[in-house]
C-alpha cells in the first residue's frame, strides 16, 4: 500500500503542511482577542460610587491627588503619570481583610519589581492613625520596595473623596457614613492613560470569583502584562 503511494509522497507532504498552516491561520483569526474594558462610574455597583458621579458612562479618569508616603515624601498623581498601577485602600491596624490584601500586594510587587512600567499604591483609610512613622514600620515589616510601592496618608476627606469619586471602591450605606472607616477588598488596575481597567479581589490570589466583573490577583498580573504590551 505504501509503495503505491510513494509517487504521491511530495503531494501528500504538501497537503499535510498546507492543512496545518491553514488550520492554524483560521484559529488565529477566529479565536477571541484579549481585551480589557474601560470602567466608568455607571459600570460599577452604585454602593461604591458617590451619587454625584454615578451618571458618568465614559471618559472617567482618576482625579489628581497629593499625599505623604511612608518616607515622609509628597507623592502625587504626577508620580504615576504614564505608568500602569494598582491601587487599594487599607489601614495598618486592620485584622480582617487587610493582612491578606497586603500579602497579595507584596506577591504582586515581587512579580513586577523589575518592570519600570508598573507601580503600586495603597491609601490609608485611617490617616489620623496611620502616620508616616506607622506606615514606615508597616512598610518595613511587609517588605515594601519604596520606588515601587507607596503607602499614603493625608487628609481623610481627600482620601475618601478619591476612593468614592475616582477609584470607586469605598462602600458606604448612608451619606453621613461618607468618611467612616469602611473600605472594600478591591485592587484597582489603572492604565497609563489614567483609566480604570479592572477590579480584583485583593484577598483572592487564584480562586475563581463569583462576580464576573471582579477577578483574582493572578488574573490581575495577567492583565498588567497585557496592558504593558497593549498598543497606545
Amino acid at each position: 500500500m505504501f509503495e503505491s503511494l510513494k509517487p504521491y509522497r511530495y503531494f501528500i507532504l504538501f497537503f499535510v503542511v498546507f492543512s496545518i498552516v491553514t488550520l492554524t491561520a483560521f484559529y488565529q483569526v477566529l479565536k477571541p482577542k484579549k481585551s480589557l474594558p474601560i470602567f466608568s462610574p455607571s459600570d460599577v455597583n452604585p454602593e461604591l460610587v458617590d451619587t454625584t458621579v454615578q451618571h458618568i458612562s465614559r471618559d472617567h479618569t482618576i482625579d489628581a491627588f497629593s499625599f505623604t508616603n511612608q518616607n515622609g515624601k509628597t507623592i502625587s498623581n504626577k508620580d504615576y503619570e504614564g505608568k500602569i498601577y494598582v491601587a487599594d485602600f487599607f489601614f495598618t491596624s486592620c485584622q480582617t481583610i487587610c493582612p491578606k490584601m497586603t500579602t497579595n500586594m507584596a506577591w504582586l510587587q515581587e512579580k513586577i519589581k523589575n518592570n519600570p512600567k508598573v507601580k503600586l499604591v495603597s491609601f490609608s483609610v485611617t490617616p489620623d492613625i496611620d502616620s508616616v512613622s506607622v506606615l514606615k514600620k508597616y512598610a518595613l515589616a511587609k517588605g515594601v520596595i519604596d520606588h515601587k510601592w507607596n503607602l499614603l496618608t493625608g487628609d481623610k476627606k481627600a482620601i475618601y473623596y478619591l476612593a468614592r469619586k475616582s477609584f470607586l471602591v469605598v462602600k458606604t450605606g448612608k451619606p453621613e457614613e461618607m468618611y467612616d472607616m469602611v473600605h472594600t477588598e478591591n485592587f484597582v488596575l489603572v492604565d497609563s492613560k489614567n483609566r480604570i481597567r479592572g477590579f480584583y479581589d485583593g484577598t483572592n490570589l487564584d480562586a475563581p470569583t463569583n462576580d464576573p466583573k471582579t477577578k483574582n490577583v493572578n488574573q490581575l498580573l495577567e492583565d498588567i502584562i497585557f496592558l504593558c504590551q497593549e498598543k497606545e
